[in-house]
């Protein structure tokens, strides 16, 4: 068992990862000023947190499911809201065809395996653990996700050539 004060893990989490969550959370949300909120709601209810850890890297885990959680949830409550999303949100930035925006463009399990295992550095059981699915449908998600940027991805240059 991991033992810190409760001081020194939320040092630990801000000082570690708080670059790691805004990622996840800029690339779960729609606006910049949304994925801020997300970041300060995971350090909020890390806060308020009773149980304990069991190393750094569950701290680590913790935190991202946590602001992917959140992320959904700020989208859900947005689509069940009576006002159209585009008139509660700003249009996200133009797109400037980068392969992080390919990445966001994928479904959901797709987009959320590639993300952890290639800009956070996870193994797919790891990533099976964060998002409860087994380690096959992990490796599946991480192969069909990345066949499908190859053909996104493929199609965009064959577009640009014309």
């Amino acid at each position: 068992m991991w033992r810190v004060s409760q001081e020194e893990l939320y040092r630990i989490a801000v000082e570690n990862y708080s670059d790691s969550v805004y990622r996840a959370a800029a690339h779960h949300c729609t606006n910049p000023i949304d994925a801020e909120d997300v970041v300060q709601d995971v350090y909020e209810k890390l806060l308020r947190r009773k149980g304990s850890f069991s190393s750094e890297e569950h701290l680590k885990a913790w935190l991202l499911r946590v602001a992917i959680n959140r992320c959904h949830d700020l989208s859900r409550a947005a689509s069940q809201k009576d006002v159209p999303l585009e008139e509660t949100m700003p249009a996200p930035p133009a797109a400037d065809h980068s392969v992080l925006d390919a990445v966001r463009a994928l479904p959901e399990q797709y987009r959320n395996a590639i993300y952890l295992h290639y800009f956070e550095g996870y193994t797919a059981a790891e990533i099976g653990r964060l998002l409860g699915a087994p380690t096959n449908t992990v490796l599946s998600w991480l192969h069909r996700g990345r066949a499908l940027l190859h053909t996104m991805l493929q199609e965009e240059i064959e577009d640009e050539m014309v």
